[in-house]
């Protein structure tokens, strides 16, 4: 009976290690390359290893790529490093928990587009609330940098066109998309990410950090979410994903010592509680939206 229950909470433990995971390594890129090589430079490092692990691990030559398919890739990676890029520039003045709680706005808003039922927007008002609660919308000014939230709504834009160029190639193997997607995420993202970071990127130290941060914070997490898929409905692969904001924001409180204030807490609350609403409560016909709520969030 142990045995059999330890196997129902498998998936399910493996998501909340994808989560902690993720957080661990964008904790570590923060703390320790970010004063070094900056925002840029580190996450030219982090995709230009993942990329470079993914494709040493899943080798996507081993299956051609149609004309329309390649084009599909091309969009789906592009979008995938310019999400790292906006959001690992906003972690430069806005905490962690409260970047990916706005970033959160990219996924929530294709799962809802796929849905016109009046309790759907129950979960857009509650999103909406956790916003407006971080955002400058009120006679108090924001108590948090604007171009870091500005760069945070970018990486949701981002986010909201990768899971919709990679409609377009759900029909390849995972492993395949992801692989090819992040050398084309590599492709963007280095170029930039090189000259601010000039000499430092040859310190063997740094280049050790760099891979640590790419293999905790994507090969590890994107490993995890595939085996979690495999025994999970998509509306419980989501539920468990949207509780990313939230974790990120405990693991940046004891981590990097970024405290939010109580209204803070109380709108990365809300929007998670607005993507489990969404996921739970979507329509059979809607799940695959249900599952991109979170379901990449692993390759940011």
């Amino acid at each position: 009976m142990k045995i059999r229950n330890l196997s129902a909470l498998t998936p399910f433990l493996a998501i909340l290690g994808s989560v902690t995971a993720l957080g661990l390594g964008t904790s570590l890129a923060k703390h320790t390359l970010f004063p070094v090589i900056g925002a840029e430079g580190t996450t030219a490092l982090r995709v230009g290893f993942s990329a470079l692990l993914m494709l040493a691990l899943c080798r996507p030559w081993r299956w051609r790529l149609s004309g329309a398919d390649s084009r599909a890739i091309a969009c789906y990676g592009a979008a995938l490093g310019a999400m790292n890029l906006c959001f690992y520039m906003s972690l430069r003045t806005i905490p962690f928990g409260v970047a990916v709680a706005i970033e959160f706005a990219g996924p929530l808003a294709v799962a809802l587009v796929s849905s016109r039922r009046p309790l759907d927007f129950t979960w857009v008002m509650l999103a909406l609330a956790g916003l407006a609660l971080l955002l400058p919308l009120g006679h108090e000014p924001s108590t948090l940098d604007p171009v870091g939230m500005a760069y945070a709504g970018a990486a949701a834009v981002c986010w909201a066109c990768y899971i919709l160029f990679g409609k377009r190639v759900e029909h390849l193997p995972a492993a395949h998309s992801v692989s090819l997607g992040l050398a084309v995420a590599a492709l963007v993202v280095v170029p930039i990410g090189l000259p601010g970071a000039g000499r430092a990127l040859v310190d063997p130290w740094i280049l050790g950090v760099g891979l640590c941060v790419a293999a905790i914070s994507s090969a590890l997490p994107i490993f995890l979410e595939m085996a979690a898929l495999k025994r999970l409905s998509p509306q419980a692969f989501g539920v468990m994903i949207s509780m990313e904001p939230a974790v990120a924001a405990l693991l940046a409180l004891g981590l990097l010592d970024e405290y939010l204030t109580p209204a803070q807490w109380l709108a990365v609350g809300l929007i998670v509680s607005a993507s489990i609403g969404i996921t739970v409560t979507l329509r059979r016909a809607s799940s695959s939206s249900c599952a991109n709520v979170g379901e990449l969030g692993s390759n940011r």
